[in-house]
């Protein structure tokens, strides 16, 4: 008797793990996500591609877009939410190149862009990661 065939992580399943992840980020960090928009998306869009010069829309596996901290102080509007995009497709064929937890390379991810977007180095968020692990 064969098993049921597993199907892939849907969009619906990255969110969940996105949200999870939000929940157990560093402080410094979860600090600077007040009203964050979190959305998951199969590919970047053709605009998106353009703009981060990328080869492939596999190259990317999620993207901050938002007001950086020396743009905190001045009131917005009419402008969009911060928003974290998390890619599935490129996010699902990491997963399986790698073997990693989807929920540790979700997380790992949604750290990573939070924290470039706000100036933090790799070693910044590799230290903030390791402290919370």
């Amino acid at each position: 008797m064969s098993s049921p065939p597993v199907l892939a992580p849907s969009l619906e399943d990255i969110e969940r793990l996105a949200r999870d992840a939000l929940a157990t980020i560093p402080e410094a960090l979860r600090r600077l996500t007040q009203g964050v928009v979190v959305r998951v998306e199969e590919f970047p869009d053709e605009e998106t591609e353009r703009e981060m010069e990328i080869e492939s829309p596999f190259d990317l596996l999620g993207l901050y877009r938002g007001v950086g901290i020396e743009g905190r102080d001045n009131p917005r509007t009419g402008t969009e939410p911060d928003m974290v995009f998390l890619y599935r497709r490129p996010l699902l064929d990491y997963w399986c190149e790698t073997g990693e937890d989807l929920a540790h390379l979700v997380r790992h991810v949604m750290i990573h862009e939070i924290g470039h977007h706000f100036g933090f180095s790799d070693d910044d968020m590799e230290a903030l990661e390791a402290e919370t692990e």
